[in-house]
């Protein structure tokens, strides 16, 4: 018998976020991995059994948030990515003017799906693999376009 996702959202959603909260110890974030949590069972419901759903549900927040964790260690916070983020967030409209001509000149030469993927990644603060499942490739394409645009970021800075 396939789970009752709304039912084990009710009765156990306060038991995982609490887990969330205490691995990853902010609000906003626990909350999202809670969700997480529930979209991942509403995904394999017809292939899970109603048998003890409270450790299920622990374990997956527990993994969920683990994960989370591990992507945040691996993902670097380097240079080249505060100033996209800096970029997109210019209020001034001469800034983001002279912001605008910087993407263009750096997206010019990038696909399309390049700058969709440093938005999802840069921006949005999605995992490699998460944004790989956005667009439809893998993560080392994902890593790979990021690392180009890098790159060509880093030679527009030195022109």
């Amino acid at each position: 018998m396939a789970i009752d996702v709304e039912a084990c959202y009710r009765r156990y959603g306060p038991m995982v976020l609490r887990r969330c909260r205490f691995l990853l110890r902010d609000e906003e974030r626990a909350v999202d991995a809670m969700h997480d949590v529930f979209v991942q069972l509403l995904d394999h419901q017809d292939a899970l059994s109603q048998t003890a759903p409270s450790s299920l549900l622990h374990r997956m927040a527990t993994n969920v948030c683990l994960n989370r964790l591990r992507s945040e260690r691996r993902r670097p916070a380097d240079s080249d990515e505060e100033l996209l983020v800096r970029i997109a967030s210019l209020e001034d409209m001469e800034a983001r003017t002279g912001a605008a001509a910087v993407l263009d000149r750096l997206f010019g030469r990038e696909q399309v799906s390049t700058r969709t993927i440093a938005v999802l990644h840069l921006v949005d603060g999605m995992t490699y693999e998460e944004v790989a499942r956005e667009v439809g490739l893998s993560v080392s394409g994902v890593r790979k376009r990021l690392r180009t645009l890098r790159a060509h970021l880093q030679e527009l800075e030195a022109a």
